[in-house]
C-alpha cells in the first residue's frame, strides 16, 4: 500500500520525461491506439518469479524490461529475498548508470532506466523476528541465510533501509487519517524546485539522486558538526565510497525538505539512521 502511493507524491512528469516514457512503452507494444502521451509516473511491481530477461529486457529483438518500463517512476519488488540472485544482480548497473544495454544475436539496444527502486522484505523467513507479541520460529542460522540472499553490492546501492513496525489496532481503526498525499506532494515539489534551480547548469541533473559523484562535494556542503557525525559513522561501520556518496545525497534531500542550505548535524544523523541493515537491524 505504501509503495503504491509513491507515484502520487512525486512531482508531475515534465514533457521530456513523458516523451521518454511513452517511447519506451511504444517500443514494448504497450501503447493502445489513440492513447497519447503517458503523463502518470509508472509503477511496476513484477512477481518474484520474474526472469532475468524480463527484468532487464530481452527477446529476439531486444525489448525493454521492467527496469525500463519503470523509467521515471517506481519499481517495487515485494518479498525481495524471494527473487532469484541473478535477477536481483541485473539491477546493479541500471541503478548506477540510469540505463541498460540489452544485447542479443540480432543486435543490441540501450534503454533508459532511471527509476526509484522500492523493495520490501520480512526480517526472517517466518516474518516474526522482533515482533512485539508473536515469537520467531527461525534459527539464527536461518535468519542469516535469508538475509544473505541480498548481496552486499546491491544493498549498498539502496539509499534507505527502514524498519517498519506492526501497525497497532487503534491506529488502523482511528477515524482520522494521516497526512494527505496532496500535502506531502507539495513539500516534495518545493524541494525538487530548489534542486532544479541548484543544478540548472548541470546537464541531465534534475534532483539530488542524479547528482554525479564528482559534484557531490560542491553541492552537499556540511557544517563541522555534521562532518564529525559522518566521520564517526564511517570509522565504526566501515562504509564504502558508494555509501558515502549516497548518504550525502540523502542528507542533502533532508536538508532541502527542511529549507536548509547547508547540511547540519540533524540531517546527517537522520540520513545515517535510514541505513538500519548496515547496523544489522531487522527491517
Amino acid at each position: 500500500m505504501l509503495a503504491k502511493r509513491l507515484p502520487g507524491i512525486l512531482p508531475p512528469m515534465n514533457d521530456e520525461e513523458a516523451l521518454e516514457t511513452t517511447a519506451i512503452y511504444s517500443v514494448a507494444g504497450l501503447i493502445r491506439g489513440g492513447q497519447g502521451l503517458i503523463t502518470q509516473r509508472p509503477f511496476r511491481s513484477p512477481h518474484h518469479s520474474v526472469s532475468t530477461a524480463a527484468m532487464a529486457g530481452g527477446g529476439t529483438n531486444p525489448r525493454p524490461g521492467e527496469v525500463s518500463l519503470a523509467d521515471n517512476g517506481v519499481l517495487f519488488l515485494d518479498e525481495l529475498p524471494e527473487f532469484s540472485r541473478d535477477t536481483l544482480e541485473v539491477l546493479r548497473q541500471p541503478i548506477e548508470d540510469g540505463h541498460v544495454t540489452v544485447s542479443r544475436v540480432h543486435g543490441s539496444a540501450t534503454y533508459p532506466s532511471r527509476f526509484m527502486l522500492v523493495a520490501a522484505m520480512n526480517p526472517c523467513k517466518c516474518g516474526y523476528l522482533g515482533h512485539p507479541t508473536r515469537p520467531c520460529t527461525c534459527m539464527p542460522s536461518a535468519v542469516e541465510r535469508y538475509r544473505q540472499r541480498i548481496s552486499g553490492p546491491l544493498l549498498d546501492r539502496i539509499d534507505l533501509h527502514v524498519q517498519v513496525k506492526p501497525v497497532e489496532y487503534n491506529e488502523l481503526a482511528a477515524d482520522s487519517g494521516g497526512e494527505s498525499t496532496e500535502a506531502i506532494r507539495e513539500r516534495v515539489c518545493r524541494a525538487r524546485a530548489v534542486q532544479q534551480e541548484r543544478y540548472k547548469a548541470l546537464p541531465g541533473v534534475r534532483c539530488n539522486a542524479q547528482l554525479p559523484g564528482s559534484a557531490i562535494r560542491r553541492w552537499c556542503r556540511t557544517d563541522a558538526a555534521a562532518q564529525m557525525v559522518l566521520k564517526a559513522a564511517f570509522e565504526q561501520m566501515g562504509y564504502s565510497a558508494r555509501a558515502y556518496d549516497r548518504i550525502l545525497r540523502v542528507a542533502r534531500t533532508i536538508a532541502d525538505l527542511a529549507g536548509e542550505e547547508v547540511i547540519g548535524q540533524a540531517a546527517m544523523m537522520e540520513a545515517l539512521l535510514y541505513r538500519c541493515l548496515d547496523r544489522g537491524v531487522s527491517a
